[in-house]
């Protein structure tokens, strides 16, 4: 843990490092589309990208924007995450990582400059005092070089109002400003991205240029986000999302979980996705399309629902699930919730209009005894006996090679599950 950089936070205070004209890498969707089209890739989806265009940052002379770098850099997982989602239009309209008033402008508005909502800063940390504006840095994953960022200023972020904003707390028991406070480093640097290499992982990642060449371009499509795997309750709660009479008919779900770094007492990306491919291959509905996205996860709540929305939407999503407490999270000491169970929906009903997504209120899913899953307002209506298993129980259960009810989790994952943890 970076000791001293967690006490710097606790005092930070804004102050730019230099007095250079920042890059505006997010605040004009024309540059976005500047030299790439993918106009074939827009026809086939319902929906349009988040600005108008979908960004592709990947260039085909590698060897030349490899030549103007000074700098080699090796990228962490989280940093890997950010850049493949610029590079690929997942985060459109960004074309790079945030300068200092892009920052500022989404940390305090919600929105990039030109008043398109945007939910969490996207930014390039360092610790590293020699880096300066105007120098180009290649990115790497050992030996693979995944991109060049093109540094256009540096400065020092107010993390304490980053987090109060973004986290709605600046408290270090919450994962996300601890991650900000002990894994980010003290400066944050914006810079045009240009894609070399696609980050090499265990599992596959599309594009959403791919997806949506995938996806009905007359259809309503809801995403369902995850990090975790899929039990039961899960898979009813998005299967029947598809008769809200909010989604069209013919609708599909987009199950697109999320395989990147999480909070730390999460199951590892690779078993998840472990579990997703064989419950993949169980259910085999024809109105559920698996895909999977680089994304590493803040624990933001409301603020993270957005951002949810955003890549969805991008990936081509017309609609969006959002759960009882999205993306929530406990304080480590106390164990309270830092989110209200509905305070994601809420901001998410609230700027559906602005995102061009529409969210849809996930079911209050139980188990009973006499008629399955049903509402938790008929189960209490009708008087039915429910079932309940904890996450903590079923950890327990898991572990100790006790039978899992079958109401409760897939045999298949939980036999992926009892193989890799």
């Amino acid at each position: 843990m970076k000791f001293f950089t967690a006490v710097a936070f606790l005092t930070a205070s804004v102050s730019a490092f230099t007095t250079m004209t920042p890059n505006k890498v997010a605040s004009s969707n024309a540059m976005a589309f500047s030299q790439f089209s993918q106009q074939s890739a827009l026809m086939a989806a319902k929906q349009v990208p988040h600005g108008g265009v979908l960004v592709n940052q990947m260039t085909d002379d590698k060897d030349a924007a490899i030549a103007k770098a000074t700098v080699e850099i090796q990228a962490s997982e989280r940093q890997l995450c950010d850049v493949e989602l610029i590079m690929n239009g997942g985060f459109s309209p960004l074309t790079g990582f945030m300068d200092e008033a892009a920052y500022n402008s989404v940390v305090e508005n919600m929105a990039l400059e030109d008043g398109t909502i945007f939910g969490l800063p996207v930014v390039y940390d360092t610790d590293d005092e020699s880096l300066q504006p105007g120098t180009t840095i290649l990115l790497k994953q050992g030996d693979l070089p995944i991109a060049t960022v093109e540094l256009t200023d540096k400065y020092v972020p107010n993390k304490v109002l980053e987090c109060k904003q973004c986290y709605g707390t600046s408290e270090l028991e919450h994962p996300g400003t601890l991650m900000v406070a002990t894994e980010r480093g003290k400066y944050y640097m914006g810079g045009k991205v240009t894609g070399l290499n696609t980050p090499v992982r265990d599992f596959p990642c599309k594009t959403p240029a791919e997806v949506r060449e995938e996806l009905p371009d007359d259809k309503d499509v809801v995403a369902f986000q995850c990090r975790n795997p899929v039990h039961r309750a899960h898979y009813e709660l998005f299967t029947r999302a598809l008769d809200d009479p909010l989604i069209g008919e013919g609708g599909i779900v987009l199950v697109h979980p999320t395989c990147g770094p999480t909070q730390a007492d999460d199951i590892p990306g690779t078993t998840r996705y472990k579990t997703y491919e064989v419950l993949k291959e169980e259910t085999a509905n024809p109105r559920v399309v698996w895909e999977y996205l680089p994304y590493s996860m803040h624990m933001a709540g409301p603020r993270e629902a957005i951002q949810h929305m955003i890549i969805r939407k991008n990936f081509g999503c017309t609609h969006f699930i959002i759960g009882r407490d999205m993306a929530g999270s406990k304080s480590s000491i106390t164990g309270e919730d830092y989110y209200g169970a509905y305070d994601a929906q809420d901001i998410a009903k609230a700027n559906a209009e602005k995102l061009g997504v529409t969210p849809v209120p996930s079911l209050n899913l139980v188990f009973t005894e006499e008629e399955g899953y049903t509402t938790a307002d008929e189960a209490k209506e009708k008087g039915l006996s429910i079932q309940k298993l904890s996450g903590t129980k079923f950890r327990k259960m898991l572990r100790g090679g006790e039978d899992i009810p079958e109401w409760f989790a897939f045999k298949s994952v939980v036999k992926v599950l009892r193989e890799n943890i």
